[in-house]
């Protein structure tokens, strides 16, 4: 890296970095009120909070950067490609591709399957139910684009699809229900959510008549919804025709392991995480449209950045916020005040939604789609 880009590097990760400061300036103001004002206290452990803290700020930097030089031009290049080729199955084919990927290594979704095949006796298979929800999100994918292709409404999609939701709900077990919205929610990750966001905006932007604010964001919506109904569906199947069977519980040998090692397990696990969307871009950019990423340099720079982004942010919050949040809500129960709990469960919710990265990168890429008219931080206090 010549000197020059060094020095644009460093100021654009500098401004970031400031950005997540701000960004978490509320969590560190809800904790502070807690502890001075209500608990009377000093927190404990300040220095571990602190320096927790600082690092999910060096996470969140490191991620929104790693964004623009690689996920959000790539999604946004590749769709681009396609619309240009006209080939709307192969950009439908790239759409289910990716929003698979992006989905079946969720480790949400992977913590929510095997809770969710302990809980109910082995009936739901976890492996399955991670399978069901990332098909869902393929097909979501797929029918977004074809939703921009052909200027459909969103708010049509959504009314049929929670109709269909609340429709299925009716005859749902109640065991699979609260599983079923779940699974909605966990599709949304902080790397899931800015990729299909960049696709769409970037399709948008590709076709004729087509207005990125209006049909570049949308997506991710129906993301949310489409797995709500498939997992009710498979939950009426494994609740009327199948018995309780063997659950088979996954030893936790990662509490095992000293902290070094548990830090490159997570880093591992990251890396596979993003693994299958990597190997989706790079099989459809060079076999199916046979040509060279462009700046593949700075993309693969970028998605380093993705990775040590997200790493960090992890890391910062087991040594901080993860811990803090236990505390805390060690002293609200101790102190037995029922209306501090309800107001501490609004501040942080609120405060830890500000520092959200996907909603950050989402807030700024609205911001972009319509300058001078949204601004990504009042999307996202809202």
């Amino acid at each position: 890296m010549s000197d020059s880009k060094a020095l644009v590097f460093f100021q654009q990760f500098n401004k970031l970095f400031l950005h997540a400061l701000k960004s978490l300036l509320p969590i560190i103001i809800v904790v502070l009120f807690f502890q001075f004002v209500i608990f009377q206290s000093l927190p404990p452990d300040p220095f571990s909070l602190s320096f927790g803290l600082l690092i999910v700020a060096v996470g969140i930097a490191l991620f929104l950067l790693g964004l623009e030089l690689s996920i959000f031009p790539v999604g946004k290049s590749l769709a681009n490609q396609f619309a240009q080729k006209s080939s709307l199955t192969l950009l439908l084919c790239f759409g289910f591709a990716i929003g698979f990927a992006a989905v079946i290594a969720e480790p949400a979704l992977i913590a929510v399957a095997q809770q969710a095949e302990t809980i109910s006796e082995g009936r739901v298979n976890g492996m399955t139910l991670r399978v069901i929800v990332a098909l869902s999100v393929g097909v979501v994918m797929a029918v977004g684009i074809l939703r921009s292709v052909l200027g459909w409404p969103i708010h049509w999609l959504m009314i049929s699809g929670y109709a269909i939701v609340l429709s299925v709900s009716y005859f749902s077990p109640e065991e699979i229900i609260g599983l079923a919205y779940d699974s909605g929610g966990v599709t949304t990750n902080i790397v899931t959510v800015p990729l299909i966001a960049a696709i769409g905006i970037g399709l948008a932007n590709s076709i004729g008549g087509r207005n990125p604010l209006t049909d570049g964001f949308g997506l991710v919506a129906l993301a949310v919804m489409i797995p709500m109904i498939s997992v009710q569906l498979y939950g009426i199947y494994v609740y009327n025709f199948t018995e309780p069977g063997e659950v088979i519980h996954a030893v936790e040998k990662s509490k095992e392991l000293p902290l070094l090692l548990k830090f490159i397990v997570d880093l591992v696990t990251m890396v596979k995480d993003i693994l299958p969307m990597i190997l989706v871009v790079l099989i459809f950019q060079y076999l199916i449209l046979r040509k060279p990423l462009s700046k593949p340099m700075r993309v693969v720079f970028g998605f380093s950045m993705v990775l040590l982004g997200l790493y960090a942010f992890v890391v910062g919050l087991k040594l901080g916020l993860f811990p803090m949040g236990t505390i805390m809500a060690e002293q609200l129960i101790d102190k037995g005040a029922t209306h501090f709990i309800l107001l501490f469960s609004f501040m942080i919710g609120f405060a830890t939604t500000m520092a959200e990265p996907a909603l950050i990168a989402i807030g700024e890429q609205a911001e972009q789609a319509a300058p001078g008219r949204l601004k990504g931080s009042v999307i996202r206090t809202i």
